[in-house]
């Protein structure tokens, strides 16, 4: 329904995600829907992007054997177990440009899946039977592979080792290396077996080079006036327009997995009041929706605090700190096509 200014609300919207729903999401985002290796443009400075290409190139052969088997007698085949590739890098070195070359280069059947979007369907499904979905896949590709409590951790760390011992081959992209998934988030000695069996799954490529999405970018735009936001969102047709205090309510409605179907259609979303956040609880729900708005290229207008300004130096210094630095880098790219009126590709 839309709010005084005529203009759509997400506030208005109440989404449901089914099962089905669940399974048809496991595709790389729309800004990702045209890429493979040959578009990936390594940076000459920067050596270890070529040679991450070669080694995703690489690692897609071997997922397509694994999942083919080993022929024995009588013509049957008995199962390989598949492999993992991890890639680690800094924000905006392509990784997940990368992920989803690996997705687009194997055959079906297949899944491409943020770390979120798994663990849901692992909670809709039940664990069995999310085994029993994914087992005949030839590639589950997890995007910015992140373990943000004790439960997380045991529930991935089963699932994958269940998989690759039926021949599903894992690649995931993160910040943060296998090995150190967890810290500063929970006590993550305790969890040093399930953590552990993660990191011997993955071979790990590292991706050195500067955030690609700030080459060539001015500073976070200033933010416009209450009024100017609205007269903007006014005259761009499938915007929404909300407070921000209002939308933070909003999205701890429903489950981060809903976040997607909630900006389904929207061509624009502008926000008035943005302030700085005190709780982190709000500030990891809204990084959920930066994630599903990079990946959709929808532009943000704001009046208030800039976007890139929201997180507190506290919540920068703990554990989630990988979390907020990346949002902030899509909050800035995403600020910026919204004040030049143009959609991120």
């Amino acid at each position: 329904m839309p709010g005084s200014s005529g203009v759509s609300q997400l506030v208005d919207r109440h989404p449901s995600v089914t099962p089905e729903r669940l399974i048809a999401q496991l595709v790389p985002p729309p800004t990702f829907a045209d890429v493979s290796f040959d578009s990936y443009r390594p940076d000459p400075a920067e050596p270890s992007q070529a040679a991450a290409v070669r080694a995703c190139r690489e690692f897609c052969e071997q997922a397509v054997t694994r999942r083919a088997g080993k022929k024995r007698l009588f013509g049957k085949r008995t199962v390989l177990p598949g492999v993992g590739l991890y890639l680690d890098g800094g924000f905006g070195v392509g990784k997940t440009h990368l992920l989803a070359s690996m997705y687009y280069t194997v055959p079906a059947p297949k899944a491409f899946a943020t770390f979120g979007e798994l663990t849901q369907l692992a909670g809709v499904f039940g664990f069995t039977e999310c085994i029993d979905l994914l087992a005949d896949y030839v590639l589950v590709c997890i995007d910015e592979f992140e373990l943000d409590d004790p439960g997380n951790t045991t529930l991935i760390s089963r699932l994958l080792s269940a998989l690759v011992e039926r021949g599903v081959s894992i690649a995931a992209t993160s910040n943060t290396l296998p090995e150190q998934l967890g810290e500063g988030r929970f006590a993550a000695q305790d969890f040093l077996r399930e953590i552990n069996t993660l990191a011997s799954i993955f071979t790990t490529i590292r991706i050195e080079g500067p955030d690609y999405r700030h080459r060539g970018l001015p500073p976070a735009p200033e933010p416009l006036s209450d009024a100017e936001v609205a007269a903007r969102a006014a005259e761009v047709p499938g915007a929404t327009l909300d407070d921000f205090d209002e939308l933070c309510a909003h999205l701890a409605s429903m489950h981060p997995s809903r976040y997607l179907t909630l900006i389904e259609g929207v061509r624009a979303v502008f926000l008035t009041g943005v302030r700085p956040l005190d709780d982190q609880n709000v500030a990891l729900r809204l990084v959920s929706l930066t994630d599903r708005l990079y990946d959709a290229g929808i532009p943000v207008v704001a009046s208030g605090a800039k976007l890139d300004t929201i997180f507190s130096d506290e919540m920068l210094a703990g554990g989630f700190r990988k979390k907020y630095l990346r949002a902030m880098s899509r909050l800035l790219a995403l600020t910026a096509a919204g004040h030049n009126g143009r959609i991120i590709t």
